[in-house]
């Protein structure tokens, strides 16, 4: 990667205001990464705190049914619930150590918020969190868990009321800010030096599968899956396995059918354009207006991805497929009925296309799925969809 770019991706396509709280922001991550102290205190709050190493569970029922070797990598047991943590936690130290007083977020599911909030309180940082209407109605719980962690959370009423409008906001905050607020983003998006510190931070995934699959296994798996928003917990499990012979699945959301236009697949439907500072795969018209997107899981609802997936693509290293809502919610109830875990809806979606990839493996193969987040805060949205509760 040249400085900002993954490939011709990325860069930093922002006001002028913000240039100077960007490099600020790059001099001083480079400065953290290279400190052994701070590196040592990330390393507490990860293990001590929000309870790393994840285990790699072998899921002996759903190994029987897919005819292959099934494991789950499980972000869903981190304190949280979900893989955000391991970036909110590496951000906000990262805050302390810049001096800044004031964390802010955007969020779609919440789980980015809670995130933060969690990391806010345990390291005494207040938080404001940026969440669209849509959003705040679907989550309802998440909402509740961000208040009762002293976060504020501020509605957007404005656009589509999701997660690309939250950014919106968010950004505005930063730039009327910014000597006193560090921007938390919580997926590979935005522009440098974002996707790549993100990417750093959850990177952790990968590197903990790699060591865990060679000790259960003896070898490295036949194929990986994780499900593709932003991308920050399939860019985390993936990255370091670029040099190796495994296949790597990113699976988007495929909404009620890319024939509809009611989806949030910018890699498997979009061009490429500059959405919240970066040059990436965007969903948007001809005349470059940026699209509605539609999920039935709100941290999947946004109409870009990270530039370094939009890399990966152009170079073929990555396979990037998309699976319908109601693919999801099917995968959504196998892994609980299967194997007595309630997923996220977002990582259903890696569920939903590993149910497809099965067919193309062998006894012995061994497939992994990355379980992003646990789905206790879907499970009342899921049961409305399907008419058990008003």
């Amino acid at each position: 990667m040249t400085r900002g770019r993954f490939g011709e991706y990325g860069g930093q396509y922002v006001p002028e205001t913000l240039m100077g709280a960007l490099g600020e922001l790059e001099n001083a991550y480079q400065r953290f990464r290279e400190n052994k102290e701070s590196m040592a205190t990330l390393h507490h709050y990860l293990t001590e705190y929000a309870g790393r190493p994840t285990k790699l569970t072998f899921c002996e029922n759903l190994s029987s049914l897919f005819g292959c070797r099934v494991y789950l990598k499980r972000e869903d047991l981190l304190h949280g619930g979900a893989h955000k943590i391991n970036n909110t936690l590496g951000q906000a130290l990262l805050a302390k150590f810049m001096g800044k007083e004031r964390l802010i977020a955007e969020t779609g599911a919440g789980q980015h918020g809670v995130a933060t909030a969690i990391a806010g309180a345990v390291l005494g940082i207040p938080v404001e969190v940026y969440m669209g209407e849509v959003d705040i109605e679907r989550q309802r719980l998440n909402v509740y868990r961000m208040s009762l962690l002293g976060a504020r959370v501020i509605p957007v009423t404005t656009g589509t009321r999701t997660l690309k409008d939250a950014i919106n906001e968010a950004l505005r905050d930063w730039v009327t800010n910014v000597k006193t607020t560090h921007y938390l983003i919580g997926s590979v998006v935005g522009p440098h030096p974002y996707p790549r510190m993100v990417r750093d931070f959850q990177s952790i995934i990968g590197v903990e599968t790699r060591e865990q699959i060679l000790t259960k296994e003896g070898r490295l798996p036949d194929v990986i899956l994780a499900c593709v928003g932003g991308g920050s917990n399939a860019i985390g499990m993936f990255y370091p396995f670029l040099k190796d012979d495994v296949r790597l699945i990113g699976v988007e959301a495929g909404g009620k059918g890319l024939e509809t236009g009611e989806h949030g697949a910018s890699l498997c439907a979009g061009s490429k354009g500059v959405l919240h500072g970066a040059l990436t795969y965007v969903l948007q018209d001809a005349d470059g207006q940026i699209l509605n997107t539609h999920s039935v899981s709100a941290g999947l609802d946004y109409p870009a991805v990270g530039p370094e997936h939009s890399m990966l693509k152009d170079a073929h290293r990555v396979e990037y497929a998309a699976v319908t809502d109601t693919e999801v919610l099917e995968a959504f109830s196998l892994l609980s009925r299967k194997e007595g875990i309630i997923p996220a809806l977002e990582s259903a979606h890696a569920l939903a296309q590993a149910t497809k990839v099965k067919d193309e493996l062998e006894k012995d193969d061994i497939m992994v799925i990355n379980l992003s987040g646990r789905g206790d805060k879907d499970v009342v949205e899921v049961a409305r969809l399907e008419g058990m509760v008003p």
